[in-house]
């Protein structure tokens, strides 16, 4: 079943990535990726590769966004797309809700928001913001608000 994003046309201002920004998409699907790119200016096309892939992207971008639903194996790759992020920048991380049925990750092995922020924390990356993908899917926004780890302006 091909996945039905929630309201696309708000979608890229939840998302909040200025059309001039570097993107980096990893295992987004293909509805995500083909709205995200319609949304970039010519000058600043959007990089899409799969987790197998993303070793190989030497740059840093203003945002990275990152499809993953399982929490196994999950670890490096969080950490891998932490180094592909510019400072002050963004890391979108979209994964399948707990309660819901429908992805194809038992709701045991999903990632969820307390495993995000674990993950994060010695990162200085903080949880900045939610949106919902899907009806299935929910993203989570996290940032360092002054550019360096670990400091926090208020």
């Amino acid at each position: 079943m091909p996945l039905a994003l929630k309201n696309p046309s708000e979608l890229v201002g939840r998302i909040g990535v200025a059309p001039d920004q570097s993107l980096l998409l990893v295992d987004a699907p293909e509805p995500l990726e083909r709205l995200l790119a319609a949304a970039r200016t010519p000058e600043a096309p959007l990089e899409a590769v799969t987790e197998a892939r993303l070793r190989s992207v030497k740059e840093q971008f203003d945002v990275v966004l990152l499809w993953r639903e399982d929490r196994v194996g999950s670890a490096a790759l969080l950490a891998s797309a932490v180094k592909r992020l510019r400072p002050g920048g963004a890391l979108w991380v979209v994964t399948a809700m707990r309660k819901v049925t429908g992805p194809r990750t038992p709701a045991a092995h999903r990632l969820d928001r307390q495993d995000l922020e674990k993950a994060f924390e010695k990162e200085g990356l903080r949880l900045g913001r939610e949106a919902r993908f899907s009806a299935w899917h929910v993203g989570y926004r996290f940032s360092r608000t002054d550019g360096r780890a670990g400091v926090y302006s208020t």
